[in-house]
């Protein structure tokens, strides 16, 4: 008799089939809110990096597909969970949809509906699978739109920090320049750093990149939380450059480039530097993967050659 597990790849394009119809149907409950979404994503620049995340999610799952779909059974406690969770969510917000916040209750929403999803995936390829592919999975959570009052608080700290690298680094150049909170005052221009200043769109594209770059370049849950975290000052860092060298340019050059298109456009100019400043903290935690996983041997880089296979020389 044949082991269960060795018919995964005959079905597999069923089950996929039985997925991409239970996908559809839930789509189809959730279609105002995912339309909402989608218009949220296309108009505001803070919600913007939303759209990419699902097709992130299936593109992880893609490159891992053979690790995931060779653990496919299991229990079905999880879709049973799932989807009690995500009917609950769904009843809430058409019940008391109209009493809460626009934003939280779009956010109830599309986390009702991204346990249906969590759900389908557990009951057609079962709980394994499930566990196999967590992190893809739980990358979906990014669609999840952060209330106004917690964007607010983020957009606020990126001013903050960013006034302190702008402020820092005027100093560093000889540039002067009054400061009065998130005003500068220089030769021949003064310039505010304003919550469309602040990077917030930058910054969260930042962040889901090095998440998912973790992911693929880490092994070990540590590295990959140090990898997370040291994008946190990068992105006051990298903003703080983009305004200094906006600004100086404007004095040096042309007052134009405050209001330029390097200003307007210029934003994967500087998302380049925030990973260019990432690249050696990357570095440095796979290398400490590797001396941990791939040891090297006392004498390790030094050739020891035995008498025994020396030729002897001529004339002794």
């Amino acid at each position: 008799m044949q082991s269960a597990g060795l018919h995964w790849p005959e079905s597999l394009p069923w089950k996929t089939a039985w997925l991409a119809i239970y996908l559809a149907a839930c789509a189809a409950l959730f279609l105002n809110p995912l339309r909402e979404l989608l218009r949220l994503s296309l108009t505001s620049d803070t919600y913007s990096p939303i759209i990419f995340i699902p097709l992130i999610a299936i593109t992880l799952i893609c490159m891992e597909r053979k690790a995931i779909l060779q653990k496919t059974g299991g229990t079905a406690r999880f879709a049973a969970a799932f989807f009690s969770i995500g009917v609950l969510l769904y009843a809430l917000t058409r019940q008391f949809g109209l009493s809460i916040p626009a934003d939280g209750s779009l956010a109830l929403a599309i986390l009702g509906f991204l346990f249906l999803v969590w759900s389908g995936f557990s009951w057609v390829f079962g709980s394994r699978a499930f566990r196999a592919g967590l992190f893809p999975l739980l990358f979906l959570l990014l669609m999840v739109p952060l209330p106004a009052s917690a964007i607010d608080r983020f957009i606020v700290w990126l001013q903050w920090g960013s006034a302190e690298v702008t402020s820092w680094i005027f100093h560093a150049t000889g540039t002067p320049v009054i400061r009065n909170g998130l005003f500068f005052t220089l030769p021949s221009v003064s310039i505010e750093i304003a919550k469309e200043c602040s990077g917030i769109r930058s910054a969260t594209a930042l962040l889901i990149t090095c998440l998912a770059a973790g992911y693929l370049l880490l092994r070990l849950p540590w590295t990959r939380a140090v990898f997370l975290f040291a994008t946190v000052p990068v992105l006051i860092l990298k903003n703080g450059i983009r305004i200094t060298t906006l600004t100086l340019l404007a004095i040096h050059v042309d007052p134009g480039f405050l209001d330029g298109r390097l200003h307007h456009q210029g934003g994967v100019v500087f998302f380049a530097v925030g990973l260019l400043m990432l690249l050696p903290v990357l570095w440095w935690l796979q290398r400490i993967e590797r001396n941990r996983f791939c040891p090297q041997p006392p004498g390790h880089g030094r050739v020891e050659v035995s008498r025994e296979v020396l030729p002897e020389r001529i004339g002794n």
